[in-house]
């Protein structure tokens, strides 16, 4: 079976293109970068999804005239099918279209892992997952993997802890809200991961979840952004008046409907902006050291 894969340094590309990718069906243990600390990258819902994530790590690692860090790419389509359909599955709506229609999800994680194999084997010093719902099977997909894995719950988690915040009001524990689609939250690992570091995590209540959030969801499919704008907006707001200290969008649709302008945007957290300078840490770190 071919992998869709994509090798090459930053510096030869424009970040702001989708990318092209190379078909590459030898299974061959030859590694195909000779760059020491290539980035490997599993694709995720969509190509489009990886590509921003991409440029995240291009304008990142390429500051104050460094260069750019090379990196592996490996997407799917039938993978990208098969996450959009667990996604799908979340949705209330959808639920009873797709009841007839059970998702193996032994499936995805085999999907996941191969494409984990294949960057291995082509040489990569690190791996990353800039994809939600993927995390929902990262211990299963990382398990037994040869190089660091991120896990961007854990990159979210770190800088939180990092950041020293103080609650916002006195005597209270520090509040992280958290928004995404019914598949990541009930996935549960940003709960787990925040929780870990000693965050209370506050999520959106049923009725807002309902009446807010997997509407907003649904009028970006519908293109009424307009409508997702609105609706955004009064999940975010109901989450900030529980004190929280910043809300973590964890869903690739919510933030492409805020204009980036918009004071609510400004409270909130991109995990894969922290999965991006993880990623470009730790290939500063590795270099050093070699």
């Amino acid at each position: 079976m071919f992998d869709r894969s994509l090798a090459m340094p930053f510096h030869t590309m424009n970040p702001f293109h989708i990318l092209g990718h190379v078909n590459t069906g030898r299974d061959s243990s030859d590694s195909l970068l000779s760059q020491a600390n290539a980035v490997g990258i599993i694709g995720g819902i969509s190509v489009i999804s990886a590509s921003n994530f991409l440029k995240k790590l291009v304008q990142g690692s390429s500051q104050e005239g460094n260069d750019c860090i090379p990196f592996v790419l490996c997407s799917n389509p039938i993978l990208n099918k098969e996450l959009l359909s667990h996604e799908r599955n979340s949705f209330p709506s959808l639920s009873r279209q797709n009841e007839s229609f059970p998702l193996d999800h032994s499936a995805i994680v085999e999907n996941l892992r191969s494409k984990r194999l294949f960057l291995e084997k082509s040489g990569v010093r690190c791996i990353v997952m800039p994809c939600h719902i993927s995390h929902s099977w990262h211990d299963e997909v990382s398990k037994g993997c040869s190089v660091p894995f991120l896990h961007m719950g854990e990159c979210v988690a770190m800088e939180l802890k990092e950041a020293k915040l103080k609650p916002r009001e006195a005597g209270s524990p520090l509040r992280i809200g958290l928004l995404a689609t019914n598949a990541t939250l009930t996935a549960g690992f940003y709960q787990e991961k925040l929780q870990s570091e000693g965050f209370e995590v506050v999520l959106p209540d049923k009725a807002t979840m309902e009446h807010a959030v997997i509407p907003a969801i649904e009028a970006v499919n519908r293109k009424d952004m307009e409508g997702a704008q609105n609706l955004l907006r009064i999940a975010l707001q109901v989450l900030l008046v529980r004190a929280v200290n910043t809300v973590i969008l964890a869903s690739d649709d919510m933030h492409n409907v805020l204009p980036q302008d918009d004071p609510l945007l400004k409270k909130c957290i991109d995990p894969m902006d922290a999965l991006a300078r993880s990623a470009i840490k730790w290939v500063q770190t590795a270099g050093k050291g070699t």
